[in-house]
C-alpha cells in the first residue's frame, strides 16, 4: 500500500453510534473489552465478539439475563460504543505481536479476555461473522483455553470461505485511494437503498445498528485492512483449524448476501468434533437480529467444576 494512500485513510471517522452501558470498559491495545455490571453471582460468562464494521451492542440485547455476565469485545480500532467510557489500564495486558486490525491481533485481545475476566467456571464465547474468524483463530493459537468452552459461531467467517459473489463484485474496483470516497458515498446514501439487498428483511432493532456502519472504525485504514485480512485469512488456513473448537454450534444463515454461503457450509461440515451445525431458516446474515430463538440455550454451556 502507498504511503500517500495511507495517509488518506488514516483520516478520523467520527462515531456514529452509542448507547447507555453499566460496566467496566479496559482498554486492551488498540482494542477494549467491557464487562456489564450484574447482579449477584453470576451463573454464566458470555463473551461477545463483534462482526465487521458493527460494535459490542450487537450482543447487549441478547444476553439479558440478570445472572449472566457479558463480557464484549470492542475489535481494534474500532469505537467503543459507549458515551464517554472510563477506560480502565489492567496490569494483566500483554504486547499484542500481530498487526492492528487483523483477526490475528484482535484473537489475543480475546485470548487475554478469556484468561482474566471470566468470574464463573460456565463460559460460552459467541462471535458474528468477522468475529467468529477471530474465535477460531484465537483457539487455533491457545487450543488449550477452549477445551471447555462453549461457543456459538454465527453466520462465520471460516477457513476455506469466501465473500459472497456480490460483494466480491463490488470490492473488485475499489482501490486503496477510493476508500474515503466510498465511505462518504455510502454515509450519504440512505440505508434503506441499499439494506434490503445485503441485511434482507428490517426490524427496528437492524436498523438501529446497521444504520451507519461504515461510522463503526475510528479510520478508513482500518475498514481496508479488515477487509484485506479477512481474504487472506480465510485462504491461508484449511478447514481443519476449526477441530481446536472443541464444542458448541455454528449457525448458518438461509439466505446470506456477506459470505458465501455454501463454502462456509462446506468448511463447517469438515469439523472432526462434536460441534454442531444449524441451518436456520428465514434467516439472513445477521441471523440472532433476525431471530433469536436459534441462541442455543444457556443450559448447553459446560459447567466446569
Amino acid at each position: 500500500m502507498k504511503a500517500s494512500d495511507i495517509r488518506k485513510l488514516k483520516k478520523r471517522i467520527e462515531p456514529a453510534y452509542s448507547e447507555m452501558f453499566s460496566g467496566r470498559v479496559h482498554e486492551v491495545g488498540s482494542g477494549a473489552v467491557a464487562v456489564r455490571n450484574h447482579s449477584g453471582q453470576a451463573d454464566h460468562t458470555v463473551i461477545g465478539v463483534h462482526g465487521f464494521l458493527e460494535n459490542q451492542c450487537y450482543f447487549t440485547q441478547l444476553y439479558q439475563e440478570p445472572t449472566t455476565e457479558l463480557i464484549l469485545l470492542t475489535c481494534s480500532n474500532y469505537h467503543i460504543p459507549v458515551s464517554g467510557p472510563n477506560l480502565e489500564r489492567p496490569d494483566w495486558v500483554v504486547r499484542n505481536p500481530h498487526v492492528e486490525a487483523t483477526i490475528e491481533y484482535d484473537a489475543r485481545i480475546l485470548i487475554q479476555a478469556i484468561e482474566n475476566l471470566p468470574s464463573s467456571r460456565s463460559i460460552r464465547v459467541h462471535g458474528h461473522s468477522r468475529g467468529g474468524g477471530v474465535i477460531v483463530e484465537a483457539a487455533r493459537q491457545r487450543p488449550e483455553l477452549f477445551e471447555d468452552i462453549d461457543v456459538v459461531l454465527e453466520a462465520p467467517v471460516l477457513p476455506q470461505g469466501q465473500l459472497h459473489a456480490l460483494v466480491r463484485t463490488i470490492l473488485e474496483p475499489v482501490s486503496h485511494g477510493m476508500w474515503p470516497w466510498v465511505v462518504r458515498a455510502i454515509n450519504t446514501t440512505p440505508s434503506s437503498a441499499y439494506a434490503q439487498t445485503f441485511f434482507g428483511r428490517m426490524n427496528p432493532r437492524k436498523k438501529t445498528l446497521l444504520n451507519r456502519m461504515f461510522s463503526a472504525t475510528q479510520d478508513h485504514l482500518t475498514i481496508v485492512r479488515n477487509i484485506e485480512n479477512i481474504i487472506a485469512w480465510m485462504e491461508r488456513w484449511d478447514a481443519n483449524v476449526l477441530d481446536n473448537i472443541r464444542q458448541g454450534t455454528i449457525l448458518i444463515p438461509e439466505s446470506d448476501r456477506i459470505l458465501d454461503r455454501e463454502t462456509l457450509l462446506a468448511a463447517a461440515r469438515q469439523s472432526a468434533t462434536s460441534v454442531r451445525i444449524v441451518e436456520t431458516q428465514g434467516t439472513s446474515h445477521f441471523i440472532t437480529l433476525d431471530s433469536e430463538r436459534w441462541v442455543p440455550s444457556m443450559d448447553d454451556i459446560p459447567r466446569v467444576a
